[in-house]
């Protein structure tokens, strides 16, 4: 039986080495390409053909083709045949039901990577969807409900914006990688702050912190 064809996609190289460890176990895969941006992803799918992309949803931002959000809709618009595993230490529900609503077949977190893995790929080869279990919380600080209703009512792109910038981009790299103009990721940004109650960029980078919201 042919193997199915997999790429690695992911910039901390313990973790390339241990999803490569971890598929290899499984004669039903094989890993034909690893990249530690998505640019490099996206050069190795040029070249390679693949049935599943394993990613981490957090990349270095200074490729063309970004990451996030971003990253999946250039894949499934360019390669809809591939199919899309998330690696993530993001607990967003938000964001979660955004990447299935883009197509990807399952999110996977990173610190249930051992045991996530086989199950994901199990459901991957038989053509059906990888719904993580709901995803342990690791702060040391337990998210109040007020909290996680603000957290909720971000919008993706809000959302997407504010881990950008508390990864350390300004708003003209954001605007710059998004394709939008700074003033819309201004406006963006500033409506997140209202929606969390957070009234300056140090406040806001604390409430991140505390919530541990981007891990």
């Amino acid at each position: 039986m042919e193997k199915i064809k997999v790429i690695i996609a992911d910039d901390h190289p313990i973790v390339l080495l241990g999803v490569r460890e971890l598929i290899e176990r499984d004669p039903r895969f094989c890993i034909v390409g690893e990249a530690v941006c998505s640019k490099e992803l996206v050069e190795l799918l040029k070249q390679q053909t693949a049935d599943i992309v394993i990613s981490d949803y957090n990349m270095p931002a200074d490729s063309p083709y970004g990451d996030g959000l971003k990253l999946v809709e250039y894949l499934k618009r360019h390669y809809p045949q591939v199919q899309i595993l998330i690696l993530t230490m993001i607990s967003n529900q938000l964001i979660f039901t955004r990447l299935y609503e883009l197509g990807v077949v399952g999110v996977i977190q990173k610190n249930q990577l051992h045991t996530e893995i086989e199950l994901a790929l199990n459901a991957v080869a038989r053509n059906e969807k990888y719904c993580s279990p709901e995803p342990l919380r690791t702060s040391v600080v337990e998210l109040t409900a007020a909290m996680d209703e603000r957290l909720a009512s971000l919008s993706p792109k809000e959302f997407e914006i504010l881990r950008l910038f508390v990864a350390g981009q300004s708003v003209s790299k954001i605007a710059r990688h998004q394709n939008r103009s700074a003033k819309t990721i201004s406006a963006q940004k500033n409506s997140a702050m209202r929606k969390l109650d957070v009234h300056s960029d140090q406040d806001l980078m604390t409430y991140c912190l505390k919530s541990s919201v981007f891990n």
